[in-house]
């Protein structure tokens, strides 16, 4: 039997990821993004606070855009390829 997972039903990034950033998190987005950051994915656990997902221009790195708006390169995210 075959069970789909929950992520199957989102997808990575929603049609507009704004509804799901701060205003902290949207500046710092814009920033990033011209040094080759993108957004890569928001994790949306239930009844928790989105966690936003950045990638770097050479997808050797991610971070994790914090709700102050800060970039953390140390998060203990766990990435599948």
């Amino acid at each position: 039997m075959h069970t789909q997972e929950r992520r199957d039903r989102l997808p990575p990034v929603p049609e507009n990821p704004a509804m799901l950033l701060n205003t902290l998190q949207m500046a710092t987005l814009e920033q990033i993004q011209s040094f080759g950051y993108r957004l890569k994915f928001i994790r949306r656990p239930l009844f928790q606070t989105p966690t936003i997902v950045v990638e770097s221009a050479d997808q050797q790195k991610f971070a994790v855009l914090e709700e102050d708006g800060s970039v953390n390169l140390s998060h203990n995210l766990t990435i599948r390829a």
